[in-house]
């Protein structure tokens, strides 16, 4: 399986318009035929005006099929791409591996957090990987992850991963008992001297959105 995480920066204050393009147009017409839509986010805190949305794939290869099939579409390609082009500043694509697939919450109505971190070259993932894997029952008594992937494509030495919660209270208190955790503590003692950045977006599911 293939993850494809699609970053769109938009205009400002066209947020609003591009989420409506994507659950209406873009969902009708694209459903899950041309990849399986596994969430749509729009920012709040982090890099502003952005959306971000995953499709996957059974494998690359079926990946640039089915884009091939959807570029056919004259629906996509007459009112879909017209309806978005004018929003659009800037997209990134980041082509992943799942580590841990995702896992929808138990409840909706959350916000997400994504975060990415850059590691060190030639090992640095991997190390910060068996590390975090080792550790994550730990993590999770305090909130589940939704996903852990590492980038093939897009950012190199890239671990991203999704984690879900009620509110930013629930965060904060999540987030600040865990550091109290003396297994957490060992491991940002050692997993951090493998990474080079550290980044955090704060996203909120849009009405199309399977995780929400």
């Amino acid at each position: 399986m293939i993850y494809e995480l699609r970053t769109y920066t938009v205009r400002p204050n066209t947020i609003g318009e591009m989420v409506k393009a994507a659950s209406t147009l873009s969902r009708e017409i694209r459903g899950d035929n041309f990849g399986k839509l596994e969430g749509y986010w729009f920012t709040e805190i982090g890099p502003l005006n952005q959306v971000m949305h995953m499709w996957s794939y059974p494998d690359a290869t079926e990946r640039t099929r089915l884009r091939a099939e959807l570029a056919k579409n004259s629906r996509w390609t007459g009112e879909y791409i017209p309806a978005i082009r004018p929003l659009l500043v800037k997209q990134e694509v980041r082509l992943m591996s799942a580590i841990i697939p995702p896992v929808a919450p138990a409840t909706s109505g959350n916000i997400y957090e994504f975060r990415n971190y850059r590691a060190k070259p030639l090992g640095g993932l991997k190390q910060w990987q068996e590390l975090f894997t080792g550790v994550l029952p730990t993590r999770e008594k305090y909130s589940k992850i939704v996903g852990l992937w590492q980038t093939d494509s897009g950012q190199p030495n890239e671990a991203c991963h999704i984690w879900a919660y009620p509110d930013l209270n629930a965060r904060a208190e999540a987030r600040g008992n865990a550091l109290k955790d003396p297994a957490w503590q060992e491991f940002l003692g050692k997993a951090t001297q493998h990474l080079e950045e550290m980044h955090s977006t704060i996203m909120l599911p849009a009405p199309h959105s399977p995780l929400r």
